[in-house]
């Protein structure tokens, strides 16, 4: 297989949204499995969409995802600079080659005048093309003025990996321009230079590029370039399935997921996985299965919905792999930020023990803070969550007050404190007070933990210790 050579041009103009992340997925995995290799190219001549420190929140999000780059900042490589707003002299130069040649022009027409031929076209409901309007005699070039590249109105036939073979007429071509005023070039020039001078293999992105494409391959035409896999990537939908996904339909950035504790692993499954499948039933998928069994002719060729849901049903799944795979210390150091502030007063072996009693519950690792509060702060007696819970409300003051104390008598008597003599203890409470397993270890429960929910109550009994438990069953005990 050719070694592929691929590129993530992303523009600093805010946060790293999930569409951008997926186009750099895609030709990581490309590159990867053909030995090939990625380059990180910064698309930044937008200079007034640009936002301070958006290309560290790339590059960040890049590394957390494992999506190592190349060539590119940070690491360099044979093709020096890749930030585009360091490369003008080379666009420049391609541009004069055009205009040397005849494909390209100066263009001194002010905007007014442009808009001028637009109203014009309008009026007469004619596409506004603005090579009908070309200056005649256009002046040498200066800086300051745009440069256009001078079409060649024809058909253009070709392939798009996901999309198929694709034809245009005439009419869609257009003098599109090259160097602007400023001197920063366009994205439709700069990344046929870029991927020309870089040896890119396969261009990857947006299907919002797919109407602008016969003029790319105007210019590839008109530079003598051979022409790139196109590969067209569907946009990713709203919840609703019928709209681009934008921040209005509660899109978060990449890195707001990471905060709210979904794990890379998860999100790179996730994404990777939204618009493309292997035709097999398989869901959760490591990276190096991703690399081994990704292909280009898998990708759907309509737009992939967006389900939050289901992104959080992977990291579930991820959470429960790393634990059994990897062990407890493997996801505990991924939980680093996520306890509640009280368990910094706990050893690092206690809140591994709190973690191995609950992983399989939680959806997110920030779930840590609302689910292990108990562990490591006394609760907060609330005597209603006793009283109106659907297993106990038909139980008078008494009966729960006998039943607790009948709970921390056999507690009590338990020697070896581990979750199999606790369970051992408990059955025998069962038979002892003839009660139903949720009615009685909801209540012993709920004293323990004042919580929606706890992992087995065993298990609960052996973290927090003989002495904690006893203690707050005895104070729940008397405060009825």
């Amino acid at each position: 297989m050719e070694k592929a050579i691929t590129r993530f041009a992303p523009s600093p103009t805010g946060y790293i949204h999930i569409g951008n992340v997926r186009s750099a997925i895609y030709p990581y995995l490309v590159a990867h499995q053909t030995g090939g290799k990625m380059i990180l190219r910064i698309e930044d001549t937008d200079r007034e969409r640009y936002v301070e420190g958006a290309t560290e929140l790339i590059e960040d999000t890049l590394k957390w995802l494992g999506l190592d780059w190349d060539e590119g900042p940070l690491i360099g490589g044979p093709n020096e600079p890749y930030f585009q707003s360091e490369r003008k002299d080379l666009y420049l130069k391609w541009a004069k080659k055009l205009i040397d040649e005849g494909r390209a022009y100066a263009d001194p027409t002010p905007s007014e005048k442009i808009d001028e031929y637009r109203a014009e076209c309008n009026a007469k409901k004619v596409p506004f093309l603005y090579r009908n309007f070309r200056p005649e005699n256009p002046p040498e070039w200066e800086p300051g003025m745009p440069i256009r590249f001078k079409t060649i109105p024809k058909e253009y036939s070709w392939h798009d990996e996901v999309m198929g073979d694709m034809h245009t007429g005439p009419e869609v071509l257009d003098d599109i321009i090259l160097i602007k005023k400023d001197g920063y070039p366009t994205y439709n020039f700069a990344h046929i230079v870029d991927d020309a001078e870089m040896g890119v293999t396969h261009v990857m992105r947006g299907v919002e590029y797919l109407s602008s494409t016969p003029n790319y391959l105007a210019l590839y035409e008109a530079f003598g370039l051979d022409r790139p896999k196109l590969v067209s990537l569907p946009h990713i939908l709203a919840p609703t399935g019928n709209k681009k996904l934008g921040k209005r339909d509660g899109a978060k950035s990449v890195t707001e997921y990471r905060d709210d504790g979904v794990l890379a692993e998860a999100m790179l499954n996730y994404l990777a996985c939204l618009g493309w499948n292997d035709g097999t039933e398989q869901e959760i998928y490591t990276k190096d299965e991703l690399i081994e069994k990704f292909s280009l002719d898998r990708i759907q060729n309509s737009g992939a919905r967006y389900d939050e849901t289901k992104l959080l049903w992977v990291n579930g799944q991820w959470i429960r792999r790393i634990f059994d795979e990897q062990g407890a210390r493997a996801l505990y150091d991924k939980t680093v930020n996520f306890w509640p502030e009280t368990a910094a007063n706990f050893p690092e072996e206690y809140r591994v023990k709190v973690l191995s009693i609950i992983y399989d519950r939680l959806k997110t690792l920030s779930d840590l803070r609302g689910m292990t509060t108990y562990f490591f702060e006394e609760p907060k007696i609330d005597l209603d969550m006793i009283f109106e819970n659907k297993f106990l409300k038909k139980f008078s003051e008494a009966e729960i007050e006998d039943l607790l104390k009948k709970s921390i008598a056999a507690l009590t008597e338990v020697k070896d404190w581990n979750a199999e003599k606790l369970q051992e203890a408990l059955n025998n409470l069962l038979a002892e007070t003839e009660k139903k397993p949720a009615e009685l270890f909801s209540l012993i429960r709920i004293a323990l933990s004042f919580a929606p929910f706890s992992p087995a109550l065993n298990l609960t009994l052996e973290v927090l210790g003989r002495e904690a438990s006893l203690a707050r069953l005895n104070e729940v005990a008397r405060s009825i």
